[in-house]
């Protein structure tokens, strides 16, 4: 059974930056495309950020140039180092692994910026 660990959310001013880490149980993990999402009250959950197999990042417009997603192979683990917050970044954030039809969902950590 793969488990996606998120950590490191929390309350932030304005301005302020906060790191999450997922951790992931799968062996693959290598093999795997992983992503950030988040969803805010009364919103759809969306991609914030995702990175290959291979390092290929990508990033939703609101957050470019201010996040930055991460992985570590050798401790199966992506990060999402996260700058220059705003009281819109408030959302619960997923972590997400994709290979082929697997598809893995963390349970969410909570991130909540203070204006």
């Amino acid at each position: 059974q793969v488990q996606l660990v998120e950590s490191g959310g929390g309350l932030v001013q304005f301005g302020g930056s906060l790191t999450l880490s997922c951790a992931a149980s799968m062996k693959e993990f290598n093999a795997y495309a992983m992503a950030w999402y988040r969803q805010a009250p009364e919103k759809q959950r969306e991609l914030v950020a995702e990175i290959s197999s291979a390092g290929t990042t990508m990033y939703t417009d609101s957050v470019e140039g201010r996040f930055i997603i991460s992985r570590d192979n050798a401790k199966t683990t992506v990060s999402l180092q996260m700058n220059e917050l705003k009281p819109e970044d408030t959302a619960v954030y997923y972590c997400n692994a994709r290979f082929g039809t697997r598809y893995y969902w963390g349970q969410g950590t909570q991130v909540t910026v203070s204006s």
